[in-house]
C-alpha cells in the first residue's frame, strides 16, 4: 500500500495504509507557530514558544484520536538507544527531561510515541498481533549503527514479536538526489552493512550521495521485516512542506513521526 496524504482540520500528514493504529508522519502544515516554525512545529528549542508548540501537539492529537498527555517524546543525540515506555514514562507536553534515545518502543495501551526529524529518517513499526509499536529516528549515524533494525530487536525481546508481522513505514527524509556527503559517510555505511550497500551510494565529483531511505530498509529486510513502505518525499525538496535543516540553513522548526498503541483487537 503506498503512503498516503492526509489533512484533518488542516492539519497534514502522510499515514501508511499497513498500519491500523493512529500514526503520522507531519508536514509543516497545521499549526499556530510562525516565521521560520510556521506552522506546525512539534519541537522545544528551536526558537518557538512553549504556548505555540502545546497547541500544535493538541492539534495534532485532535487530528490523528490520540491523548498529548500520553504522550512519551525521544531526546535524540543520533545514538542506537532504543527506549521501552510505559505509561508510567508519560509526560504530555514535556520532553526536555527524558533521557537520551533515538527510538521507543511499547506494548502498553494509548501510549503515543513521538520523534523528530527535519532531514534524518524517521520509521514507525506496528505489530498487530501483538499491538506492540515502535518508532526511531535515524540520522546517517542512526542509519550506520542500525537503529530501524535495534528496534524490531527490541519489539521482539520485550513483546515477543515476530519480525515477520512487524508493519514497517519510512517517511519523508532527505532524499539521493540532496544528501551530499564526504568520504566518512559511505565509508561507515560500507563497514556496517558490507558491500550490499554500494548500490546506494553514488559518488558525483569529490563528493557522495546515499539513499538513506533504502540502506534501512536493507537493514530491517535483514531482521526479517518484509512488509515496509516508503514514503517518495524529499524534505529538502519539498522545504516549503517539510523542514530540512540543510535546506533553511538551520532555521527551522521540526516535524514528527507519531504512533500510538491499542489493544489488540480495537
Amino acid at each position: 500500500m503506498p503512503i498516503e496524504t492526509k489533512r484533518i482540520n488542516q492539519v497534514e500528514f502522510l499515514t501508511a495504509g499497513g498500519i491500523s493504529v493512529p500514526h503520522g508522519f507531519t508536514t509543516r502544515y497545521g499549526g499556530v507557530s510562525t516565521g521560520t516554525q510556521a506552522s506546525l512545529n512539534l519541537a522545544y528549542g528551536r526558537g518557538d514558544t512553549m504556548e505555540n508548540v502545546v497547541e500544535n501537539l493538541r492539534r495534532l492529537g485532535s487530528a490523528l484520536g490520540f491523548d498529548p498527555e500520553k504522550l512519551v517524546m525521544t531526546r535524540q543525540t543520533h545514538s542506537d538507544i532504543v527506549r521501552v515506555v510505559t505509561d508510567r514514562d508519560c509526560r504530555g507536553f514535556c520532553h526536555k527531561d527524558y533521557p537520551e534515545c533515538d527510538a521507543l518502543v511499547t506494548n502498553t495501551p494509548e501510549v503515543t510515541l513521538l520523534v523528530f526529524t527535519a532531514d534524518c529518517t524517521p520509521m514507525l513499526f506496528f505489530d498487530p498481533v501483538t499491538g506492540a509499536v515502535g518508532a526511531a529516528h535515524a540520522g546517517w549515524r542512526g542509519t550506520a549503527q542500525k537503529i530501524g533494525a535495534k528496534t524490531v530487536q527490541a519489539m521482539v525481546e520485550n513483546f515477543g514479536c515476530k519480525p515477520e508481522n512487524i508493519r514497517a513505514a519510512i517517511g519523508p527524509n532527505i532524499g539521493l538526489c540532496h544528501f551530499e556527503t564526504d568520504e566518512d559517510v559511505p565509508q561507515a555505511m560500507l563497514a556496517a552493512y558490507g558491500e550490499e550497500v554500494r548500490q546506494f551510494i553514488e559518488k558525483r565529483g569529490d563528493k557522495y550521495h546515499l539513499d538513506l531511505k533504502a540502506i534501512n530498509a536493507m537493514s530491517l529486510n535483514r531482521v526479517g521485516v518484509t512488509q515496509i513502505e516508503i514514503s517518495d518525499a524529499c524534505t529538502y525538496c519539498q522545504c516549503d512542506r517539510f523542514w530540512s535543516h540543510r535546506a533553511s540553513h538551520g532555521e527551522r522548526g521540526s516535524q514528527g513521526a507519531v504512533i500510538t498503541c491499542k489493544e489488540v483487537g480495537r
